[in-house]
This record gives C-alpha cells, sequence and structure tokens, in this order.
C-alpha cells in the first residue's frame, strides 16, 4: 500500500496495542475498518462508550481537494471533517478505511475527552439510558457494549463524587 499524499509504500507501527500503516515521511495513519476505534479504545479506555462515526453523515462526504487515494483501493478518498471539530479525515467508501495526517489521531482523542467531559457533565442521564439499551440493541458486540455501560458509569460516579463530596462520603458510610 502506498501513502496518499508521498507515495511512497507503507510501513507497520503499533499504535495503541493496534497494528497500523504509516508513512514513514509525512508520518500520516492508515486505519482500515475498526482500528481506530480499537486504538482509541485502547488508547483511553475512558472514552469507549463514546462512537467514532465518520460514516454517518453521507452528506457531508466532499471528494478530498488534494485527490488523495486509498492506499489499499486505489480510490479517490472522501475528506469529512470530525464531528463539529476542525479535524477532517480521510476515507474510503469501499472499504472504510481511514488515513489520518500527522498528529489527528491525537487531537480526535483530545477531542473525544473534551466532548466525553461534556457529555457527562450534562447529558449524563440520557447518554448512560442510551447506553444500558445499547447492551440490548446496540451496533456493537454484547461484551463491547457492556464494557461501554460500564466505562459511562465509572466516570459518572467519579463526577457524582467530586461534585457532591459529602453525599458521596455519606452513601458510602451506609451500613451494608
Amino acid at each position: 500500500m502506498k501513502c496518499p499524499i508521498c507515495n511512497i509504500y507503507l510501513g507497520k507501527s503499533v499504535l495503541a496495542n493496534v497494528e497500523v500503516d504509516y508513512c514513514s515521511r509525512c508520518y500520516g495513519l492508515w486505519f482500515q475498518e475498526g482500528e481506530m476505534e480499537a486504538a482509541k479504545d485502547e488508547k483511553d479506555r475512558d472514552l469507549r462508550w463514546l462512537d467514532i462515526d465518520l460514516w454517518k453523515d453521507p452528506a457531508r462526504f466532499v471528494i478530498s481537494p488534494q485527490k488523495k487515494m486509498c492506499p489499499k483501493d486505489r480510490m479517490p478518498l472522501y475528506e469529512v471533517k470530525y464531528g463539529d471539530s476542525t479535524i477532517k479525515a480521510d476515507l474510503c467508501n469501499l472499504c472504510h478505511g481511514v488515513w489520518l495526517d500527522r498528529g489527528e489521531f491525537k487531537n480526535i482523542v483530545v477531542y473525544l475527552r473534551e466532548k466525553a467531559e461534556h457529555r457527562v457533565l450534562y447529558h449524563y442521564a440520557k447518554d448512560l439510558f442510551q447506553e444500558a439499551w445499547e447492551i440490548f440493541s446496540g451496533p456493537e458486540m454484547l461484551r463491547e457494549e457492556i464494557l461501554d455501560f460500564l466505562a459511562i458509569l465509572k466516570l459518572l460516579m467519579y463526577k457524582f463524587a467530586s461534585q457532591y463530596g459529602t453525599l458521596s462520603k455519606m452513601i458510602i458510610s451506609l451500613p451494608r
């Protein structure tokens, strides 16, 4: 496979326990389908409940202005803005691979941490119920959905303990 920017062969590397392809010249990363989600979950386990869904809104896909080609299929990559951030990812509509330029994976993790903090503070009940529902209906395997639910539950416990310290201590001191 060749780099969509430099047109040199990609090497292999391990990022957060996931083997990915990378360019030794521009340091871009190629994630095959599912690898970016796995790397994100391994990089920060508290973010596992936040799904990366770059294919959610195909109307936002724009052919990459730099005419980047998919390393696997040699078809044009689509550029899509990541959520409401300024990060742009390049996607292959055929193999669902993702090309990230240098530093963009780190930027996505930082963006997701900020998003998670905001969501846990302001939408915690909705997110908790949604994750509970996904245990029965979710797009991932049952084990993965349970781990997502437990991750958001752990975050909520931390937020509750930090916001309501006295009440939290009283609950902990109750007899069992």
